[in-house]
């Protein structure tokens, strides 16, 4: 796996590893848009499968981001070579790392719940306005934890 740690693609200092999950994490908003615009075109179990997909996708890319940070000698490794405060990126990155477990929950329970009221044959249906309302809240989510992670990329490899 010495390829993880070899130059990344975006032209800046960071490894491949980085380059690659930063790219997954810009685009992930974009294609949890995507999957729900399946369900307003009423593609349900399209919707139901994509989101299915692109969190367990997500999933094995947060493993592969946690592998390559532990392997790669963590934060303060990563640290080196910034101008940028360590305090600052710090408190960056722990808001980040909130903001994700949050994220985590909530895109969790969504699916979860989604897939039982489907297997009651309450969604679509009955439920269908409760469970918008949790897909817009871990669409939000989904998006901040994009941005955080954006901007941790950024003090990390960029300033």
């Amino acid at each position: 796996m010495d390829y993880m740690f070899q130059t990344g693609f975006l032209g800046t200092r960071a490894p491949f590893f980085m380059d690659f999950v930063t790219l997954i994490v810009t685009l992930l908003p974009l294609l949890v848009f995507g999957a729900i615009l399946l369900a307003q075109k009423k593609s349900y179990k399209a919707h139901a499968f994509v989101q299915t997909l692109i969190f367990t996708v997500s999933v094995i890319v947060v493993g592969y981001f946690e592998y390559g940070v532990r392997v790669g000698g963590g934060f303060d490794a990563f640290m080196d070579g910034s101008r940028v405060s360590h305090n600052y990126a710090l408190w960056v990155l722990i808001i980040h790392i909130l903001i994700s477990v949050v994220t985590l929950a909530l895109w969790i329970k969504t699916l979860i719940s989604a897939r039982g009221e489907y297997k009651n044959q309450k969604l679509p249906g009955s439920n269908s306005a409760i469970h918008k309302k949790a897909g817009i809240r871990t669409f939000i989510a989904i998006a901040l934890t994009s941005f955080t992670g954006i901007w941790v990329y950024l003090l990390l490899f960029v300033y």
